[in-house]
């Protein structure tokens, strides 16, 4: 399953589509302004909300947490030690982890579950501005979660680079 990311920039709210392989719009990514923290909500074409995004207020590094139907879903925050590419941990609230890594800054990175590779973020296969694509590997594998997940690394990594 292959979807297209296209954000937008200085958009109000950061809100954006995700796309299908056949061009039909799958989730909404719906950025909420004028909030203390940075929130968003992965949203379906109805409108229903798969999963709840936010920045932790008080957190010695920058983390953001996800949540699905007000449970928590997983905590992701840039690892430790990482000196030569971006590397993420994302903690599932089942006590599993995911793996992120690569160039997040440039939309090159791979999803792994216990060195299994889960998806692939890249821009390699797209020549529109600001357009990266999600290849989700697995058959079994969340689609709504692994976008999460890629919203939020980018979105991290890109709040640390500004900094």
């Amino acid at each position: 399953m292959r979807f297209l990311v296209r954000e937008r920039l200085l958009g109000i709210g950061d809100d954006y589509w995700i796309e299908d392989d056949r061009g039909n719009r799958v989730y909404l990514v719906d950025g909420k302004a004028m909030r203390l923290r940075d929130t968003f909500e992965l949203k379906d074409t109805q409108g229903r909300v798969l999963v709840d995004i936010r920045k932790k207020m008080f957190a010695l590094r920058d983390t953001m947490v996800m949540e699905r139907g007000g449970e928590p879903l997983a905590t992701i925050r840039r690892k430790r030690l990482s000196l030569l590419r971006n590397h993420y941990r994302v903690a599932l609230a089942d006590g599993s982890e995911l793996d992120v890594s690569g160039r997040i800054l440039d939309r090159e990175f791979a999803v792994e579950y216990d060195g299994e590779l889960l998806a692939v973020v890249s821009r390699r296969w797209l020549h529109v501005r600001e357009t990266y694509g999600v290849d989700v590997v697995r058959e079994d594998a969340d689609p709504a979660l692994l976008i999460a997940v890629a919203v939020c690394v980018i979105h991290l990594a890109d709040k640390e680079r500004d900094d």
